[in-house]
């Protein structure tokens, strides 16, 4: 027997998160080409529905069919088009309510969310819109650094692409690595990327503020490959070492030294994506001294390593 997923497509649809359900579901069949799963798109009275893109699509069903389906899937939405103070219709929050297993991509989360279907339990969203997002749930266990999160029943995943990372994630748990391989290679794309969302937000260098300590956090900018203590920026911004660590802390949130440490690995990510400067030399330049250390604090950053991760941002 086939597993039925239901798509729920709503106003303001993000056209590649439908996309990614049929392509990748359809694609995962047995070895003498059965296929495993089906998948129905609806929406509430079966109505037309609108994208970001600018045009229309219409479901075959109504909610109705989420009665028959096994899993029930969510597409990215514009959120703050289709959503207003984080809240769905009656009707679509009874119907999602439930079901066998429920799953979201980039923004559906917010429908989930506004469901009551996260309340205490671990979520992630498209990066961008984590802030907005834990300001309107704030119950949700989010973590905007992931692909995805499997919570058993109910799934979420990162934006746009990491939707296809959760599917193939579902085949696997579905059916097996065989089978979810077969399906990637079909879609060309890899069967598991390493890491997680975090590699792919976007961490501009701060500029100084004007606050007490700007100009020692300028300072430092401008020195990452120097050895930085806290005696020496303390020196610069002529104050004490408490006085110093407890203006840094209220003017940044964090600690000198957590800071600097963040600061150096967005600029060994920018050399590994911008040069061809080797990884001993990026290590030295961003202030790590050792390819072990810059290794050790990427990893725990962004969840790869220094190789993996110039080979994601840059083709030479």
């Amino acid at each position: 027997m086939t597993h039925r997923i239901a798509v729920v497509v709503l106003n303001h649809f993000a056209p590649l998160d439908l996309g990614v359900p049929g392509q990748v579901f359809w694609s995962a069949e047995t070895s003498s080409g059965e296929k495993l799963y089906e998948v129905v798109t609806c929406s509430e009275g079966r109505e037309p529905v609108r994208c970001s893109a600018g045009y229309s699509v219409l479901p075959d069903h109504d909610l109705d069919v989420l009665d028959t389906a096994d899993t029930v899937l969510v597409p990215g939405i514009h959120a703050g088009r289709a959503l207003k103070n984080g809240t769905i219709s009656d009707t679509l929050r009874h119907a999602l309510q439930g079901r066998p297993r429920t799953m979201s991509i980039c923004t559906g989360s917010y429908v989930l969310a506004a469901a009551g279907l996260l309340d205490g339990r671990p979520a992630t969203t498209h990066w961008r819109e984590a802030a907005h997002f834990a300001s309107l749930f704030p119950t949700v266990k989010l973590d905007p650094g992931v692909l995805f999160v499997d919570d058993g029943d109910v799934l979420t995943s990162a934006g746009v692409a990491a939707g296809m990372d959760l599917c193939l994630h579902v085949i696997r748990r579905d059916f097996g690595s065989e089978v979810a391989n077969r399906a990637a290679r079909r879609c060309v794309m890899p069967p598991w990327r390493e890491g997680g969302q975090a590699q792919y937000i976007d961490r501009p260098l701060p500029y100084g503020d004007g606050g007490g300590t700007a100009a020692t956090r300028d300072w430092m900018l401008a020195r990452l490959e120097a050895p930085l203590d806290l005696n020496t920026l303390a020196g610069h911004a002529r104050m004490s070492v408490r006085t110093f660590t407890r203006r840094f802390r209220e003017e940044t949130g964090m600690s000198p030294s957590r800071w600097l440490t963040g600061q150096r690995v967005q600029h060994a990510r920018q050399l590994l994506e911008t040069t061809e400067l080797g990884v001993e030399e990026v290590a030295r330049r961003a202030g790590f001294g050792t390819t072990v250390s810059l290794r050790q604090h990427l990893h725990a950053a962004v969840g790869v390593s220094p190789v993996a991760y110039r080979h994601t941002f840059r083709r030479t």
